[in-house]
């Protein structure tokens, strides 16, 4: 459980030590243990392993972040697959009736 819990508050540090841009979205490690996502902590986040443990070139991590700008919450995956990144964004419907708002977006490294 401590190797996890490592593993997860160094992670951000090591894949996003400048940030990375995916679209309009800037991703940024912190000293928190969480992604800020254009400056703001999500509430939540979650880390899988895609191929095998500790594979951190396929890797998929998902947030949930409320949007002030859309007045709902996002819900955003990030998804890296031997060395290319993309950025998953939706809008959380608040019921089944609503039009569902996705985006996709490749991700690169800030320099």
């Amino acid at each position: 459980m401590k190797k996890v819990l490592a593993i997860l508050l160094l992670l951000p540090a090591v894949s996003f030590s400048k940030g990375m841009q995916c679209g309009p979205f800037h991703l940024e490690s912190a000293n928190d243990g969480f992604m800020h996502i254009n400056g703001q902590k999500p509430e939540t986040q979650k880390m899988t392993f895609l191929k095998q443990k500790d594979d951190f070139d396929n890797v998929m991590m998902q947030w949930m972040l409320p949007d002030a700008n859309v007045g709902r919450w996002l819900g955003i995956d990030y998804v890296k697959r031997n060395k290319k990144a993309i950025l998953n964004v939706e809008v959380v419907r608040t019921n089944m009736s609503q039009p569902r708002e996705f985006w996709t977006y490749d991700c690169e490294r800030v320099k």
